[in-house]
């Protein structure tokens, strides 16, 4: 197996990484194109400011109560992105969650800071548990995620919301894939697609090819249904990225909602990974990165590890380190989980 020359990932990352002829991954060249002189960021956050300004035109000539969306978890992005839109940039954004059913403290506490600090309307939708337990064990069965209806319910509902309610603006943070792997080009200035919330985050099933298998009926998939084409054209809905337009650095954004809105992070000693503030809304993530550390070899501590050596925060050496004491930990959270599936550790 090779590793990248300056970060941790192996040639097999997904959903893809390309190692170039100096061994160096596709991700630390991305976060290098990131860094160039020759990136305008002025120039890029003009054109987010044109795109907002329109965005506001338009729902005043509807007559709308909000002028764009926001898919939040309630975590370190989800605070950084409404704090920007709400106290930056004066605008009224509505926030759309997603209820997984696999929360913990951690993230509902910061769910409802968000919401208080903010002072923002949200639309929330919950998922059953009856409902979450038939797709999580079909779907780690068929595709090894118990998480799909996670991934496939804050990739869709904020669309059907946006349809409902007519609003054409829906304002992503961070492109996850692009930071992580550099899967697209800074250049491309890519948007949320179709294809790529069903290839990528529902691992390339449309809720509806489910209906039928492991108990799931057509009850079960409602909030992940995508508005249809021609709805999503009446309103007009794009979905944009806002590391496309400003430099991202989730550390330092983190620390800022710490200080300004009070964002909190986890304050104990996590089974698979030394960071503290990402990814702590839910603890079926680390049975999720498990997964990917069994299939794949690597996990949450690489991904993170990764960042911070791109960043100059971490050593190579030093991140190979964490490497060793977290990736392959078996999480505490495994257990609760077999249960609510009803299957057993050696099943999983």
């Amino acid at each position: 197996m090779r590793y990248c020359a300056r970060c941790l990932y192996p040639e097999n990352a997904k959903p893809t990484i390309i190692l170039d002829e100096e061994g160096v991954c596709s991700g630390c060249r991305y976060h290098e194109s990131r860094q160039k002189l020759e990136i305008d960021w002025d120039e890029r956050r003009k054109i987010f400011e044109r795109i907002l300004s329109e965005a506001v035109d338009l729902a005043r000539s509807r007559g709308l109560s909000h002028d764009c969306i926001i898919p939040i978890s309630g975590g370190k992005d989800s605070h950084f992105q409404v704090w920007l839109l709400k106290e930056k940039y004066g605008l009224n954004p509505l926030l759309v969650k997603f209820n997984h059913a696999f929360n913990q403290p951690s993230g509902l506490r910061n769910l409802e800071n968000l919401v208080t600090r903010s002072g923002c309307d949200m639309v929330r939708y919950t998922a059953g548990l009856d409902s979450v337990r038939r797709l999580s064990r079909l779907m780690l069965e068929k595709v090894g995620d118990l998480t799909w209806h996670y991934h496939a319910g804050i990739r869709t509902f904020p669309f059907q919301v946006a349809v409902q309610y007519n609003i054409p603006l829906i304002v992503w943070g961070e492109h996850g894939f692009a930071e992580l792997t550099g899967l697209v080009s800074l250049e491309d200035f890519v948007e949320f697609t179709r294809w790529t919330r069903k290839e990528h985050d529902m691992r390339g099933f449309e809720p509806h090819d489910l209906v039928g298998q492991g108990d799931v009926t057509v009850r079960d998939i409602a909030p992940y249904v995508y508005p249809s084409d021609e709805e999503i054209e009446r309103v007009g809905v794009r979905g944009i990225y806002l590391s496309n337009f400003f430099p991202w650095d989730a550390k330092d954004q983190a620390e800022t909602m710490m200080r300004t809105w009070n964002f909190s992070p986890i304050a104990f000693q996590r089974d698979r990974t030394f960071n503290l503030y990402a990814k702590i809304d839910d603890h079926a993530n680390d049975v999720h990165d498990y997964l990917k550390y069994l299939k794949f070899g690597y996990g949450r501590a690489t991904d993170d590890a990764s960042m911070e050596i791109r960043h100059g925060r971490m050593s190579r050496e030093e991140g190979m380190e964490m490497v060793r004491q977290y990736d392959a930990n078996e999480p505490s959270s495994l257990g609760y989980y077999c249960d609510f599936l009803g299957i057993s550790k050696d099943r999983f």
